[in-house]
């Protein structure tokens, strides 16, 4: 079973992409498990380790690699090869699917 989880808040330009893209990407994949996660406070920012919105969690583990910031807030997040396309997700999921 591979988790995926999207956490985001309403306002920041990306969200809605990027739940899109994912939806996209996990269409007809089997053993997925999909969440999405509204963070809508400063409190549950800090209690998630919140990296910004959006943030695309795979099994837990952050796209792109990044760590739970020391000071964790409510902020739009910035990716600076721009989001990730559809394929790169499903590959990625695709790799942890076939191990």
């Amino acid at each position: 079973m591979v988790s995926v989880k999207v956490q985001y808040f309403r306002g920041c330009p990306n969200s809605d992409e990027m739940l899109r893209r994912v939806k996209e990407a996990i269409k007809d994949l089997p053993n997925i498990e999909y969440y999405e996660e509204l963070i809508e406070t400063e409190e549950k920012a800090r209690q998630v380790g919140f990296r910004g919105s959006p943030t695309l969690l795979i099994n837990g583990k952050d796209f792109e690699g990044i760590p739970i910031p020391p000071v964790a807030s409510l902020s739009c997040r910035v990716y600076l090869k721009g989001l990730p396309k559809v394929e790169e997700i499903r590959n990625r999921i695709l790799e942890l699917i076939n191990q």
